[in-house]
């Protein structure tokens, strides 16, 4: 790796190995990056040893460290090394696939890392699937592009593994059209063994060192591990040595999604719909088909009655009641019948249904059928379900994941770092300990080496007048926005808290002439907007999901725009934290909407500065209590 530190497979054991890594990471941030031009960041080397200790012990570790400590290398010197030792890869969970790009891209810090020490580092990424294209579904829709199927069809005709990166210009419409579904049999596809998600995986495979994945992944991975390789089948993932969660704090939802079941009101009336075509099938078929389209409608009325809580364009908490359970059950038996029909119609008359047509069926209704029994077992005491507006599904998770989190991953002896800026609320880590079921974790804190009171000015804006209307309040704020964008000359990333707030702002400014481009998040991929508003130095970003992890150092962003304070939606998951901290008779505002809140803002806020050269502005558009 260098003249002075050998790949350790000669090393007799963790303690030799870890004696020989301290003084090599020691040598590379005291002397090799410094003469390379980087600066000693004492908040880094501390961040570093206390990583190593964790991978020399086997344990669980909470690293904090603060914008600007360096905290990618900082844990990057440990799993790199450890990876050769072991003979087995490393993961690199990450929160979204931009920050995947952010670490394994051409220009991103693995490579860098590499270039710098000399090392050849073999790191590939793993997506999540739906960052795919489908071949079987882009050829069978790609006409109804219009002007976009020419792009399509032609970059189908080059693509290797089919991801969208590759294609960041098609829009999330599109792309959810000809990207892979879950809901298709893969097993007897006509492509099976030779499709573009097929080759990803055999690439990321035969990595050596390091495997950067999303977080979604890597939890459909551990979720179906044992299950995979029980049936004879390759889980998602090789075997790894070690897992470090970058923006560790970002787990919870995807852990749970993966844990669960969704269900698209959509998708089930195609597959009636579909079903109902069929010509010469049974009158059994078509009556069972009539009846499950009504089983459907009932069930998904029932459920927008049950909604408890939640936000326009949301996750809406679910009410457990008997109504919502009494349709539950009758949809899934509504479904136990279908999968019968469908079996025997393929038997005994419809042999020219392809069976990988059929299969698909029957895996779309398998897997409701499994959330559904989730939902009835126990009255749905031990599930959280809620209704996503975003495109009509239904979704039931487990309510508590710490004991299979425990049995999966904590339990099996592997390093298991969570590395971000925001783990603790000032240095208390009870919060984050009692939402991931942690039992006695290692822990290191450590502020930002940046001089912020020098830096960045912060600025509220004047409170509105509670008698003015919801449009009038809007308006004056856009106006306030408009003269910031101005005044600062675009470089600016203007942060919500959904994506609904993203369009209701484009709405507005498509209406202004101003002289930058606005680039909107779900107008593309986006790593493919990050790397856009990085190049285009007078361009504004508004987002929703760029609150973490995006690092825009230099006049490419001097003003960060906090056009709502982040305190935890309606949401499912958040209430569930709620009533538990409430049933031990805590203030759920103080144990979880402040918290949550606050980590999420010191997230937002840390886009700004992200080296010493750095200065900027950050504006809080919302009412903050206690300002003028």
């Amino acid at each position: 790796m260098s003249a002075k530190f050998k790949i350790p497979f000669e090393y007799s054991n963790k303690y030799e190995f870890h004696e020989k890594l301290i003084e090599w990471i020691g040598d590379v941030l005291y002397d090799i990056l410094p003469e390379q031009g980087y600066e000693v960041r004492d908040e880094q080397i501390f961040t570093a040893f206390q990583i190593a200790d964790a991978f020399r012990d086997q344990k669980v570790h909470l690293a904090e460290a603060g914008l600007g400590t360096g905290k990618t290398f900082a844990y990057l010197l440990s799993a790199i090394p450890y990876a050769r030792y072991t003979g087995k890869p490393v993961i690199i969970s990450c929160a979204s696939p931009a920050l995947q790009e952010q670490l394994a891209a051409e220009s991103g810090d693995v490579n860098k890392l590499s270039k710098l020490l000399r090392l050849e580092v073999d790191a590939r990424m793993a997506k999540d699937s739906r960052q795919y294209v489908c071949d079987v579904r882009a050829s069978a829709s790609i006409e109804e592009f219009g002007e976009v199927s020419e792009e399509v069809q032609q970059w189908m005709g080059q693509t290797s593994r089919g991801e969208r990166s590759e294609i960041p210009t098609v829009t999330d419409r599109i792309w959810k059209k000809i990207s892979w579904n879950e809901t298709m049999s893969c097993e007897v596809c006509q492509n099976r063994g030779y499709c573009s998600l097929v080759r990803a995986r055999a690439h990321y495979r035969a990595t050596q060192d390091l495997i950067i994945v999303d977080h979604e992944t890597f939890f459909h991975d551990l979720w179906t591990r044992e299950e995979k390789i029980a049936s004879g089948h390759m889980p998602i993932l090789p075997n790894y040595s070690a897992v470090i969660f970058d923006e560790g704090h970002k787990i919870m939802l995807p852990a749970a999604m993966q844990a669960g079941q969704q269900f698209i009101k959509e998708e089930m009336d195609t597959l009636i719909a579909s079903l109902e075509d069929i010509q010469g099938a049974r009158n059994a078929l078509h009556t069972t088909t009539e009846v499950l389209e009504g089983a459907v409608n009932y069930f998904f009325e029932v459920a927008q009655r049950s909604v408890a809580t939640g936000e326009d364009k949301g996750r809406l908490t679910i009410q457990m009641n008997e109504p919502l359970l009494r349709a539950a059950e009758s949809l899934r038996a509504g479904l136990d019948q279908l999968l019968m029909e469908i079996q025997i119609e393929q038997e005994l008359y419809l042999e020219s249904i392809p069976t990988s047509l059929i299969q698909g069926y029957e895996g779309q209704i398998e897997k409701v059928m499994k959330g559904l029994s989730q939902l009835c077992k126990d009255k749905g005491q031990d599930v959280i379900a809620w209704i996503n507006q975003n495109d009509d599904s239904f979704c039931v998770v487990p309510r508590d994941l710490t004991k299979r989190l425990n049995q999966a991953l904590y339990s099996k002896n592997l390093p298991v770092i969570f590395s971000s800026a925001t783990l603790s609320n000032g240095g208390n880590f009870d919060y984050f300990i009692r939402m991931m079921g942690l039992e006695s974790p290692s822990k290191s804190t450590i502020g930002s080496p940046f001089n912020m009171e020098e830096q960045v000015r912060i600025a509220f804006v004047p409170t509105l007048e509670k008698s003015s209307t919801t449009h009038d309040k809007m308006t004056k704020r856009i106006e306030q926005l408009i003269t910031l964008l101005r005044s600062n000359g675009g470089r600016a990333l203007i942060l919500t808290r959904s994506l609904s707030e993203v369009r209701k702002i484009r709405q507005y400014l498509k209406r202004e002439a101003l002289p930058f481009e606005i680039l909107y998040e779900d107008k593309g991929d986006r790593g493919y907007l990050l790397r856009k508003f990085k190049k285009e130095e007078t361009s504004v970003l508004v987002s929703s999901d760029f609150w973490e992890g995006i690092d825009v150092p230099g006049d490419a962003l001097t003003l960060v725009v906090i056009w709502q304070l982040p305190f935890p939606k309606l949401d499912p998951l958040i209430e569930a934290q709620r009533k538990a901290v409430e049933e031990q008779g805590l203030d759920p505002a103080v144990t979880v909407d402040y918290p949550e809140m606050g980590l999420q803002l010191k997230q937002g806020c840390g886009r700004l500065i992200r080296t010493k050269n750095d200065k900027g502005k950050i504006i809080f558009l919302d009412e903050v209590l206690g300002t003028p």
